[in-house]
């Protein structure tokens, strides 16, 4: 396969990417829409015409999130004015009831599904099923929403005679672990948060393999996506001190300046959900508004690894996924 390149960089913004492009009539959800990457590659999907749903966990924080993006592209409601829509509904990655309602009251095609949110490096933490919190939220909340919507998707597909797509995202932090399939809760072994994280977003990669081969011939393919380091509210799980101790942040607070704005780090995402480049591309991993380049060790921090796109661990992932949520 010819690797994707773009006339874009890791200094791209997603308004860049979506200029000159027109959604209109394109239906979009964002998990985790908010705040941080995810309400701005909702902000930039709607301005450029895009009918975009806000999934979020707090009523308040939607209506705000939604207040938000209306303002600064004159986007309407669910009836529409001005550019595209958009609206918040409730969905909370850890409840899945509240995955199923969102599903449920789903009416129509939906053309992209972007699985934006997420939680990073947190302690040591159990859903009631006694499943570790990251792999859950990450990964197994986001497994039951795409399956639950998947007519959705499907009907998207047929309905715009072009295939749905699915960003699922990844990080650079799939470096840190393949998914341990011996222990993927942490029950054995000695927890360790940055290990569970990597092993989390090594899943989400995975995840995109599997719905392109599940799913292409229904005409839904799906891609994963590094957004690059960007400081937003993932990081508030993490002591101040190791933020400093990382160089991520100064005393002050300030990010360091290698960091991306939100804007930025929301243009992969928005690239993959969107663009005509990516038209009929599955199970691929993508990083600065580009397909990602393979891992070396030279280049620590880059690059998608070989595990993280391998079809027999994406089998083995999308069984045990449908074991825990039977």
């Amino acid at each position: 396969m010819t690797r994707i390149t773009t006339p874009f960089s890791a200094a791209t913004t997603a308004n860049e990417v979506v200029d000159g492009l027109d959604l209109t009539g394109r239906r979009i959800v964002v998990t985790g829409a908010a705040s941080g990457i995810g309400i701005e590659t909702a902000r930039s999907l709607v301005a450029a015409g895009a009918d975009v749903t806000l999934a979020v966990r707090r009523p308040e924080q939607g209506e705000q999130a939604v207040a938000d993006i209306r303002a600064s592209t004159g986007a309407g409601g669910d009836t529409g004015s001005g550019t595209g829509t958009v609206r918040a509904a409730i969905l909370d990655l850890e409840k899945r009831d509240t995955l199923q309602a969102f599903a449920d009251a789903w009416q129509g095609p939906l053309d992209v599904l972007i699985d934006n949110a997420g939680v990073m490096a947190t302690p040591e933490t159990r859903t009631p099923e006694g499943w570790e919190l990251q792999f859950s939220n990450n990964h197994l909340g986001h497994f039951a929403l795409a399956n639950a919507l998947r007519d959705a998707l499907v009907a998207g597909a047929q309905a715009s005679g072009q295939p749905s797509r699915l960003v699922s995202l990844s990080s650079t932090g799939h470096h840190r672990s393949p998914v341990v399939f011996d222990d993927v809760m942490f029950e054995r072994r000695e927890y360790d948060p940055w290990a569970a994280y990597g092993q989390s977003k090594t899943a989400n990669s995975l995840f995109a393999v599997g719905v392109t081969q599940r799913w292409a011939d229904d005409g839904v393919l799906a891609n994963a996506v590094h957004p690059g380091g960007i400081i937003t509210p993932l990081q508030r799980h993490l002591p101040k001190q190791e933020m400093l101790d990382r160089g991520w942040i100064d005393e002050e607070g300030t990010p360091n300046p290698a960091f991306k704005s939100t804007q930025q780090g929301a243009a992969t995402s928005v690239f993959v959900a969107v663009h005509p480049l990516v038209e009929g591309v599955g199970a691929r991993y993508f990083e600065d508004v580009a397909e990602a380049e393979p891992f070396r060790d030279d280049a620590p921090g880059r690059g998608v690894k070989d595990y993280a796109l391998d079809p027999e661990q994406s089998d083995r992932l999308w069984t045990l996924s449908e074991q825990l949520l039977a």
